[in-house]
């Protein structure tokens, strides 16, 4: 159960206050996101999080300054269970997700909590990017959120064919409206590291963000019929008991800053034709879903 309990005065910093009951105590970085996502405000700068003294029940505040944009989606007939695991399957990633180029689980902090590669496709001529991030996820009764930000991994360095870009603060938060029916709100601050052509920026923010939820849409409605035919009683996310990963130490880790990594200049690179008249979108085909 989530209650605001003081949303503040309407200025140009907000100070908001949550109480959490009945769900465990987070770590610093997912309460700060969720925040984010609950107050649909940008980032957000905690203050405080501490426990109330009874069971599962603390408190967080944080004060924000900026508001960012988000992408927000209505799942009609589609429960926010199956959002959610169709954002963690990452075998049914491979088969949805037309930009991948590669992705996998390296290793485990928690029972919810682990590191993994994502290498995506961009719009040609541009270099294609990859990110290594450590994700955290938490169910909050009939809700959910799972977010990541970048980490340095000591044997996965970036690449020379990859741009390595930064996840700043990155996830979603899954709500539940119904026994069939969800909304889904995603959150993304991301340094692809580089220069940039406006006509990125733009087809980012007008085509590929919305076709890329209502492509996600689309892999939620499929997804019981797909699962039921791939290991469907495995789910780690769920069960960690099945996880096949090794364990990791945080010691190991170390945040990945974007000042650290190599800037590209791409900001001259002119759009390709093929990617002019086809969107660069990849297929609407949802034949590999089946």
């Amino acid at each position: 159960m989530l209650s605001r309990l003081w949303p503040g005065m309407q200025l140009p910093m907000v100070v908001l206050h949550f109480v959490f009951v009945g769900l465990p105590f987070p770590d610093p970085p997912l309460a700060w996101f969720l925040g984010s996502l609950l107050c649909l405000v940008g980032p957000a700068s905690p203050l405080c999080i501490w426990p109330l003294g009874a069971p599962q029940t603390w408190t967080l505040t944080f004060v924000h300054l900026s508001v960012h944009p988000q992408c927000r989606m209505e799942c009609r007939d589609v429960p926010a269970e199956t959002v959610y695991d169709v954002l963690h399957d990452i075998e049914y990633r491979k088969k949805w997700d037309s930009n991948v180029i590669e992705t996998f689980d390296i290793a485990r902090l928690t029972v919810n909590a682990d590191v993994g590669y994502y290498s995506w496709r961009c719009p040609k001529p541009l270099k294609n990017r990859d990110v290594i991030t450590l994700r955290s996820w938490l169910p909050m009764g009939a809700d959910y959120i799972i977010m990541n930000y970048s980490v340095k991994h000591p044997k996965y360095p970036p690449r020379k064919d990859l741009v390595r870009a930064v996840s700043i603060q990155t996830g979603y938060l899954i709500q539940s409206t119904g026994p069939k029916n969800s909304v889904i709100t995603y959150l993304a601050q991301v340094d692809p590291k580089g220069s940039l052509p406006k006509w990125v920026v733009n087809k980012s923010s007008q085509f590929l963000a919305p076709k890329a939820m209502k492509k996600m849409y689309k892999a939620c409605m499929k997804y019981p019929e797909w699962k039921q035919k791939h290991q469907p009683h495995f789910k780690p996310w769920l069960h960690p008991e099945q996880s096949p990963l090794p364990s990791v130490a945080l010691s190991e880790l170390s945040v990945q800053h974007a000042d650290s990594l190599e800037n590209i200049d791409e900001s001259t690179v002119a759009e390709s034709r093929d990617e002019r008249g086809a969107g660069g979108e990849g297929s609407d085909d949802d034949s590999s879903l089946n």
